[in-house]
């Protein structure tokens, strides 16, 4: 059986040989998972686009970002593009307007509205159909299930699709993003504070607030404690 050296940090491999738990068996697992979830978004990445419901094979994507998808193959079939490209996906996750990843945006100091100002004046028109995604967005929807499973999430939000466009390094969205001063780094960090502060929140509201998890008064909650750890970690 081949043989995969996997590298921890100090504190959790003693962890790990103090608890004695099953090392082999629970990374096999969670690579099993990761493979499969990485091979069915890359086949619909590259695969031609279902006609009734184009995410309808994005199972692990949330409905929001599952929106946002939809809103860019949409934007992309009325410039007449020939493929959906990184651009597209932006505005979806722009034009969607209520995820995480605005939140985030906004944390980093970059106005989702110029940003989709700047899209909508930059769109070129042809006379293609978008019914495939371009390989720049390929490689955002796959980049952003990795970013998931780096995170131990078992779903993609906007706030991963966020982090996958940051991080593609080809595509026009992506250089878009960095040009108003989206770095991954920062950008991933920024995430990370942004859900540490939702889940935060969401226990201390209650069941209430976590059926309506999108309520306006839990935004401005999460960005005041952002706004907090910001200046705790310098981002």
């Amino acid at each position: 059986m081949p043989k995969i050296n996997v590298y921890l940090p100090d504190e959790l491999a003693e962890a790990v040989k103090e608890t004695g738990v099953p090392v082999s068996a629970i990374c096999q697992r969670a690579l099993e998972q990761s493979v499969r979830r990485v091979t069915a978004i890359r086949e619909t990445a590259l695969g031609d686009l279902d006609v009734d419901d184009p995410t309808a094979r994005l199972s692990n994507y949330t409905q929001r970002a599952r929106t946002a998808v939809k809103l860019g193959i949409e934007r992309a079939r009325r410039g007449g593009a020939e493929n959906v490209g990184s651009e597209h996906l932006l505005g979806g996750m722009l034009a969607e307007g209520g995820n995480l990843a605005l939140q985030v945006l906004g944390v980093l100091e970059i106005d989702p509205a110029q940003v989709l100002r700047e899209l909508d004046g930059a769109a070129a028109t042809g006379e293609g159909s978008g019914q495939r995604f371009g390989s720049d967005a390929a490689n955002v929807l796959e980049l952003a299930v990795s970013e998931a499973i780096a995170l131990g999430h078992n779903y993609v939000g906007c706030e991963h699709l966020l982090l996958g466009l940051v991080s593609e390094p080809d595509g026009a969205g992506g250089q878009l993003l960095r040009t108003h001063g989206a770095e991954l780094r920062l950008t991933r960090r920024a995430v990370t504070a942004a859900l540490a502060g939702y889940v935060h929140l969401r226990a201390q509201a209650g069941p209430q607030a976590a059926s309506q998890p999108d309520a306006a008064a839990v935004l401005q909650a999460i960005m005041q404690r952002l706004e907090r750890i910001e200046k705790h970690v310098g981002l």
